[in-house]
């Protein structure tokens, strides 16, 4: 059995728009007491090694068909430092997938109802292996970053135990703003008349609520269904072409982008080819000054912008600024 850890950035199994299986799946209520012992433990455990960069254990627990990503699994848990540091595991759920009855790996979607059928969260997992699974998710509590995992756990019958397959840790808050606060202000702006602020509100609400992108529920559906009704949002904006005196400048994309645990954007525009780096810092403070012109309100609501140039079909980074620094 092999679940691919290369297609993830700090995860191993992802969402896909269609699966093509359904399978069982119990959820942390509806499980029976031994099982759900079981996972708290396992789930609390590896989360704990996280917490305390225990490599040791990480690599022990490691199903056997993962060994050789081992290095990718650890510069994964490296990078979860800041996000969990000052924290405290406190596991919030746990569910139970079995996909044992697959003859072989598909794309397969998971049902995950409470008792009364009213909650059904869906877990989507990309070419899955017959097997029994699991999924934990925990939050680092007390964490400045608000770091949140994600934990895939794989039945191992040769050892009777489960096994670490997947991993995911992902930040919780910006600027001391956890992910309900975002999606709060994204309504508030909407209300107000600033579509690209709230369009972006939303996609930070959507990055601190969960750490994995294969699962999804009403709640989330709602939140998307709330973005995509932002009159002039900039969903279809791009490329959105920026007049600045006697130059044009021309936006393809604009992202949410925490690459400093901020609560920043990316944009990427296309470059007039400038090489030398006084001249791209000079180019790129042009663009998102201009962007910052046309859209205000991006300014009070984010910490910074990145620019990323490209060019010839080359993606550059060029400079980080906080919006204060952005004339």
């Amino acid at each position: 059995m092999r679940l691919c850890w290369k297609v993830w950035a700090a995860a191993v199994l992802l969402a896909v728009p269609v699966a093509g299986q359904a399978a069982n799946c119990t959820t942390q209520a509806a499980l029976l007491a031994q099982d759900r012992d079981a996972l708290a433990s396992a789930g609390g455990r590896l989360s704990q090694a996280v917490l305390q960069q225990d490599y040791t254990a990480l690599q022990a627990a490691l199903l056997p068909a993962e060994a050789a990503e081992w290095e990718g699994i650890r510069g994964a848990v490296e990078q979860a430092v800041p996000l969990v540091q000052g924290g405290q595991i406190q596991l919030r759920s746990v569910y139970l997938l079995d996909a044992s009855s697959l003859s072989a790996p598909a794309d397969t979607q998971f049902f995950c109802s409470n008792s009364t059928g009213s909650l059904t969260v869906t877990i989507t997992m990309h070419a899955l292996p017959p097997g029994r699974y699991a999924v934990v998710l925990a939050d680092a509590a007390g964490a400045p970053q608000g770091g949140q995992l994600g934990l895939i756990l794989a039945w191992d019958g040769a050892s009777s135990g489960w096994r670490l397959a997947g991993l995911s840790v992902r930040q919780g808050i910006f600027e001391g703003h956890d992910g309900v606060w975002y999606w709060s202000r994204a309504r508030e702006l909407a209300k107000g008349d600033q579509p690209w602020s709230a369009w972006f509100c939303y996609e930070a609400a959507r990055s601190l609520l969960l750490p994995v992108d294969f699962l999804s529920s009403p709640n989330f559906d709602k939140l998307s269904t709330e973005q995509t009704q932002i009159k002039g949002s900039p969903r279809d904006a791009f490329p959105y072409t920026l007049p600045d005196g006697s130059r044009t400048w021309k936006i393809d994309a604009i992202s949410l982008d925490a690459t400093l645990q901020h609560a920043d954007l990316g944009v990427t525009y296309e470059s007039l080819g400038v090489t030398d780096p006084a001249a791209q810092r000079t180019e790129a403070v042009a663009v998102l000054s201009a962007l910052l012109k046309a859209q205000p309100g991006l300014r009070e609501n984010f910490h910074g912008l990145w620019a990323y140039a490209v060019k010839d079909g080359k993606r550059t980074p060029v400079i980080e600024l906080p919006m204060a620094q952005i004339p």
